[in-house]
C-alpha cells in the first residue's frame, strides 16, 4: 500500500489472453472470482510471485511458503512476520526492496502474482493484472484494493475481504483446510472481541499513516475500520467510501480524537509524526495529543492480512488500558508495538 500516492484510473480485470510463456498460468485448471471478475488460476500454483507484507503473512499463514519464488517488499516487514512465522521468512527470495518493475516479476518465471492495486500493481509501471495475463502469468487482485466502476478502491467490509483473500489462496495453494482453520480462528477471535463489554460512547480513534499537507489514513473498505470498530472504537473517517486515502488536517481537528494509532511505515518515524503533531498549531490540543493516547503498530497488522486480527486484540488491551472502554478478559497472543 502506498502512502500519500495518487490512486490511478480504474481499467478492465479482464481481456483475451495472449499468447504465453507458461501454459499451465495461461489455461489454468482452478475458476474463482476475484474481485467480481472470473479467473483462472494453476493449482496448486508453484511458483507464487508475492509482493508486500501484508501479502506475504497471508501465504506464510497457509504454510505455503515452498510454494513462493520470489517476494518483494519485505524488508520493512520482515522482523513483525519472524514473530509470527518464524524462520520461514528467512527462507523467502526477496528480489526487490521495495514495488517490483514488470521486467523483475518475469525474470523469476512466476505462475501466479499476489498483489494489490497500490499493493504493487500500478498502470503507471505497466504491472497490472492485464499485463501479467499477457506473459502468461496468473495475477491474484487483493480483495481489500478492488475497484469499484468509479475507479476507487473498496467493495466490501475488510473482513470478508479477508476471509475471502485466505480462501481463495488456500485453493491456489491447495491448502483449502488450512484456510477454513485460519478463517475460523479469525471469526472466533473477532465474536469475542464483540461480545465484549462495550462503552456507551465508542471512543474516536484516527488512523495516521503518514502526512504532509494532507494525512494519510484509512476510510470504511481498509482494514483499520475493522480492526478499530471490533476493537470497540470509532474511525473518525469511517463515512470515507475508500480504503486507503488521504484526507485535511481540517478533518483531523475535527474529529478530536481520543486516540491515535499509527501505522508503523517509513519515511516518517513514530518520533516524527508524534513531533508533527505536538507542533502543528489547532493540532496539539487535541485530546488525544494533550493525553499522548498513541499506540504505534506495524505496516503487516494495518493492512489487509490475518494479523488484522491481532492488531484488533492489541487496540482494545491498549483501549482498556486508558480507560476507554470497559476490561473484557481478553488478552492479545503478542505486542507488536513499536515505541
Amino acid at each position: 500500500m502506498r502512502h500519500l500516492t495518487r490512486i490511478f484510473a480504474a481499467t478492465a480485470l479482464v481481456g483475451a489472453l495472449a499468447a504465453c510463456s507458461s501454459p499451465q498460468a495461461a489455461t489454468g485448471n482452478l475458476s474463482i472470482r476475484n474481485c467480481g471478475v472470473s479467473a483462472r488460476f494453476p493449482a496448486p500454483a508453484q511458483r507464487m510471485f508475492v509482493n508486500d507484507g501484508n501479502l506475504i503473512s497471508m501465504v506464510l499463514a497457509l504454510g505455503a511458503q515452498q510454494q513462493v519464488v520470489a517476494v518483494s517488499s519485505l524488508k520493512r516487514d520482515a522482523e513483525t512476520l519472524r514473530k509470527h512465522y518464524g524462520d520461514a521468512v528467512d527462507g523467502l527470495n526477496s528480489v526487490a526492496p521495495d514495488y517490483p518493475s514488470r521486467e523483475t516479476v518475469l525474470a523469476q518465471r512466476p505462475d501466479v502474482m499476489v498483489a494489490g492495486w497500490n499493493y504493487g500493481y500500478s498502470e503507471a509501471t505497466n504491472l497490472t493484472p492485464d499485463s501479467l495475463r499477457a506473459a502468461g502469468v496468473a495475477p491474484y487482485v487483493l480483495t481489500e484494493s478492488c475497484r469499484r466502476p468509479d475507479g476507487e478502491r473498496g467493495i466490501t467490509d475488510a473482513w470478508t475481504a479477508l476471509r475471502t483473500d485466505l480462501t481463495d489462496l488456500g485453493a491456489i495453494t491447495g491448502r483449502t483446510e488450512k484456510a477454513t482453520e485460519l478463517n475460523a480462528d479469525i471469526d472466533r477471535r473477532v465474536n469475542a472481541l464483540r461480545a465484549a463489554p462495550q462503552p456507551e460512547r465508542k471512543p474516536i480513534l484516527f488512523l495516521f499513516d503518514s502526512a504532509s499537507d494532507t494525512i494519510f489514513s484509512s476510510g470504511k473498505y481498509g482494514a483499520p475500520q475493522a480492526i478499530l470498530e471490533t476493537a470497540g472504537a470509532r474511525n473518525a473517517i469511517e463515512d470515507v467510501a475508500d480504503t486507503w486515502t488521504a484526507v485535511s488536517w481540517e478533518r483531523l481537528a475535527a474529529a478530536d480524537p481520543e486516540a491515535i494509532v499509527f501505522v508503523d511505515y517509513p519515511p516518517q518515524s513514530f518520533q516524527q509524526k508524534v513531533e508533527l503533531l505536538r507542533s502543528k498549531p489547532g493540532i496539539q490540543n487535541l485530546r488525544a495529543v494533550r493525553e499522548s493516547r498513541f499506540l504505534n503498530l506495524p505496516y503487516a497488522l494495518w493492512t489487509s492480512g490475518p494479523l488484522n486480527i491481532d492488531a484488533a486484540e492489541q487496540v482494545r488491551a491498549q483501549l482498556e488500558r486508558w480507560g476507554l472502554v470497559p476490561a473484557s478478559g481478553i488478552r492479545p497472543g503478542s505486542d507488536d508495538s513499536v515505541r
